[in-house]
């Protein structure tokens, strides 16, 4: 017992402890001898540590934890060098815990322990600090006292009057220590600190700690009071603004930016906008006027108004409506299309009688009004829109037009004769390959860059609000993860909404009711059905050979001299070379090729004329092969079609009509198969095999051997293999292979047939019937074979001139096709050739004998 409450004197410092101590691990604290800190005990083990404490001397071993995640740290989670303090107050808080105030006197060794419940307590040995003495110490000592004090300056929670009482401390020990206590320092460097024995170590480590914090707090406030000079300086420019602001408004002038902000409000005044974009305009220019220049959100802001007072919300071109002079106007830019000016006729003498109709009743309004009111009424045009708005939108509605048809048949030159017609401005966007649908309805303001969709710009750009916007190559607008343009399009192009349209950026309902668009296509197909049941479909289905004559004789040639510098009268062509370069060197359903080819003579004369030859130049028919090289396109129809199983078929493409040669053969095979190539779509193999299937089904009838085509392979092929083809109008011409093929008899060279077939033999009507009557006539063939049902398609599409120079031949049923595309059987030699060409021999099986027996 005398032993274990045996006490030691450190002779040094006069500390007397016990040799067994309660010891109390702390989380992320280590508490130094000469400091006092404020402790919260919350552990139950602790707060029972503490109540023995205080009913005794009241010393306490304080030891830091190497990890603060444990809860109850053991002897092996926590650091063997520590301090000895002294617990000076204790209060009790009401939710149990226990909040302590320790003093700390002297660093001890944690040694052997000997109880680990209710609470750790282990044998200490007091362990002073090793004093050094003399100048180095005395230096470090009053540097590490200066760089505290320049450190508090910077430091805002520092307590008050801790710099001061540094100055008083004369040991190093104690500077370094009181020092260590109000500095922010991590667990690990704290501990080190604690744990070095020498006072001249722990002043050069706490040096440098303390003069790298110090650089990096002088750099802070040198980085935050720059930036609240430029804040001050900011400041005082607005300030000095105001103050030019008041001065020059006391002299009579006026600042750059207030002259900006007076003449966004005049223009603001002049647009006539109607009231919702008027209330959007002055708000936006009453908060640019409270916006410093500098501000990032006042180029936004203007830039914003500046488009709103640049649109035309009231300006239209506003001619009056003639319709003769319409008539010149398209009869002079364009031969022929009387379907499509009829159109545009019809829109103009309809518009032009409803103005009419409302120029009456309003001047019969304003009669009636001063009749009853006695005075006279002035006829002033309103600022604002009517209040029947909705009723005018439907009376003043504008088509939708859209012209479909191959390359170079001129359906955007038709656009802007239109726009000439009706004496409005003309605008054309192309919309080819666009995939991102801001490109139509344009950006939100939110975005950086952000900028109105292509139809507000065009808009903005022709100054007007009613005019022709041609809407080029709609058939290819794209589709991505960027949006779909062509949905965007639906409201453009909806008459029932696009008086409403809203663009993104502009965020406000613009009238698009009066702005006539007009799009353009080389096919339907691609077309999504939503967007193409919002347009009135015509069709330019491409020029006969008459036409393209009149059409270079009147148009491309005065052209291509004017381009190239000649006189009329310096180059002289008549029709039989329009005529040669049209069957020769063009094979087209538009112009522009012929429209090149006219300019290569053009300039092949030019050069003549520049070379010294005397003008006129004479060019005949034989000799455009000098001017244009060899002969391009040849009609070959007759040399194609030499032998049974060869047919010309009749084909519409998105550049216009075309002809193609189906060709049949057949070989031995121990399995009936039928083998289709030239890349054929799924539609023309269903023909090719319904095909099949009638000639074998109706062999007899056909007068063909009743097994036709027992164990053989049928072989159809389409020749260009590396295009792909389909479309539901081969089945005819493919009957007639197999048929010419199994009879041995020829198809008649100079004939074309296209038309769909059913399984009972009848010949069902196709689209496309112009594109590949004109495609035929290209070719040199006259005589076309087509449905009976695409009669009224012809008579009515076709021009009546080169009705005149074909033959048509109109079937129901694929015997009448038949027998007018196959040549007659001569003799009965041929069709034993032909039989034999199809691998059968002309012999009877038993069953025909014996009935050609009986």
């Amino acid at each position: 017992m005398e032993e274990s409450s045996r006490r030691r004197q450190d002779e040094e410092e006069g500390l007397t402890i016990p040799d067994v101590l309660p010891v109390l691990p702390l989380k992320d604290t280590v508490v130094y001898p000469f400091s006092v800190q404020p402790l919260g005990i919350g552990q139950e083990r602790s707060i029972r540590l503490i109540d023995d404490v205080m009913r005794g001397d009241r010393l306490v071993a304080l030891v830091a934890q190497k990890s603060a995640d444990i809860e109850q740290a053991g002897p092996d989670e926590i650091f063997k060098i520590g301090t000895v303090a002294r617990v000076g107050r204790m209060f009790r808080m009401p939710d149990g815990t226990l909040q302590i105030a320790v003093q700390g006197l002297e660093r001890v060794v944690i040694g052997e322990f000997t109880q680990e419940k209710p609470y750790l307590a282990a044998h200490v040995t007091l362990k002073p600090d090793v004093q050094e003495e003399g100048n180095e110490t005395e230096a470090l000592k009053r540097n590490v006292i200066s760089y505290f004090q320049r450190l508090v300056a910077l430091v805002q929670n520092m307590p008050e009057g801790v710099a001061a009482a540094t100055l008083n401390l004369e040991e190093p020990r104690q500077v370094v220590y009181v020092i260590a206590t109000f500095v922010q320092m991590e667990l690990e460097l704290r501990q080190n600190l604690l744990e070095l024995d020498s006072v001249r170590e722990k002043l050069v480590q706490l040096s440098s700690f303390l003069a790298h914090e110090l650089e990096i707090l002088e750099l802070g406030k040198k980085i935050q009071t720059s930036a609240q000079e430029e804040m001050s300086k900011v400041q005082r420019e607005y300030l000095l603004r105001e103050q030019l602001k008041a001065i020059q408004r006391e002299l009579g002038e006026e600042s750059e930016e207030q002259a900006t902000i007076n003449e966004l409000r005049r223009k603001i005044d002049e647009a006539k906008m109607p009231e919702e974009a008027l209330k959007d305009a002055n708000r936006e220019l009453s908060r640019l006027e409270k916006l410093p220049t500098a501000s990032p959100e006042y180029s936004i802001i203007r830039t914003y108004v500046e488009l709103l007072v640049s649109l035309p919300w009231s300006r239209s071109t506003g001619e009056k409506i003639d319709v003769k002079h319409a008539r010149e106007v398209l009869d002079q830019d364009h031969y022929d299309l009387e379907k499509i000016k009829d159109r545009v006729l019809e829109y103009l003498a309809v518009r032009h009688l409803k103005e009419e109709r409302q120029a009456e009743e309003r001047e019969r309004e304003q009669e009636i009004s001063s009749v009853e009111e006695g005075v006279e009424v002035e006829n002033i045009t309103p600022t604002q829109p009517l209040a029947n708005q909705e009723a005018k939108r439907a009376v003043n509605r504008e088509p939708i037009l859209c012209f479909v048809g191959p390359p170079g048949v001129g359906k955007t030159s038709l656009g802007q004769s239109i726009a000439r017609a009706l004496g409005r401005k003309f605008a054309r966007m192309s919309l080819g390959g666009i995939r991102d649908e801001a490109e139509i309805r344009g950006h939100r303001r939110t975005y950086i860059g952000a900028m109105p969709g292509r139809i507000i710009q065009t808009l903005r750009r022709v100054d007007t609000n009613d005019p022709v916007i041609m809407l080029d190559e709609v058939d290819k607008v794209g589709a991505d993860w960027r949006g779909d343009p062509s949905s965007a399009l639906l409201e453009v192009l909806d008459p029932e909404q696009n008086f409403n349209f809203r663009d993104n950026y502009l965020d406000l309902p613009f009238d698009l009711s009066k702005v006539m668009f007009i799009a353009t296509a080389n096919a339907l197909e691609p077309i999504p059905a939503p967007l193409r049941d919002r347009m009135e479909i015509l069709e330019l289905s491409g020029y006969t050979e008459e036409q393209k004559v009149h059409i270079a004789r009147n148009y491309l040639l005065p052209k291509q001299l004017e381009a190239n510098g000649l006189r009329k009268e310096e180059l002289e062509l008549d029709d039989d070379v329009i005529r040669r370069v049209i069957r020769d060197y063009t094979r087209e359903a538009g112009v522009r090729n012929l429209e090149r080819e006219i300019g290569s003579l053009c300039r092949k004369a030019a050069k003549k004329i520049s070379e010294g030859t005397e003008a006129p130049i004479q060019l005949t028919a034989d000799a455009v092969s000098d001017y244009l090289g060899r002969q391009r396109f040849f009609e070959e129809a007759a040399e194609r079609i030499d032998r049974p199983g060869i047919a010309t078929g009749l084909v519409w493409t998105a550049v216009g009509g075309e002809i193609i040669f189906i060709e049949a053969a057949t070989m031995p095979g121990k399995e009936e198969r039928l083998i289709l190539t030239g890349q054929l779509g799924d539609v023309m193999k269903e023909s090719a095999t319904a095909a099949l299937s009638y000639v074998r089904s109706n062999a007899t009838s056909l007068g063909l051997p009743q097994h036709v085509f027992e164990n053989q392979n049928v072989h159809i092929h389409v020749p260009a293999g590396a295009i792909p083809k389909d479309g539901p109008s081969a089945g005819v011409t493919m009957t007639t292979v197999l048929v010419s093929l199994a009879s041995g008899r020829k198809v008649r060279s100079d004939v074309a047939m296209t038309g769909e077939i059913t399984l009972r033999g009848k010949v069902l009507p196709i689209g496309g019937v112009k594109e590949k009557v004109l495609a035929a006539y290209r070719s040199g063939i006259r005589t076309v074979i087509l449905p009976k049902k695409n009669e009224a398609d012809l008579m009515e599409d076709l021009p009546k001139e080169l009705r005149d120079q074909m033959h048509f031949v109109f079937a129901t049923d694929i015997r009448q096709v038949l027998d007018a595309a196959l040549e007659p059987s001569s003799t009965k030699g041929e069709k034993a050739r032909g039989e034999e060409q199809n691998g059968e021999r002309p012999r009877r099986r038993k069953s025909e004998k014996a009935v050609a027996k009986a």
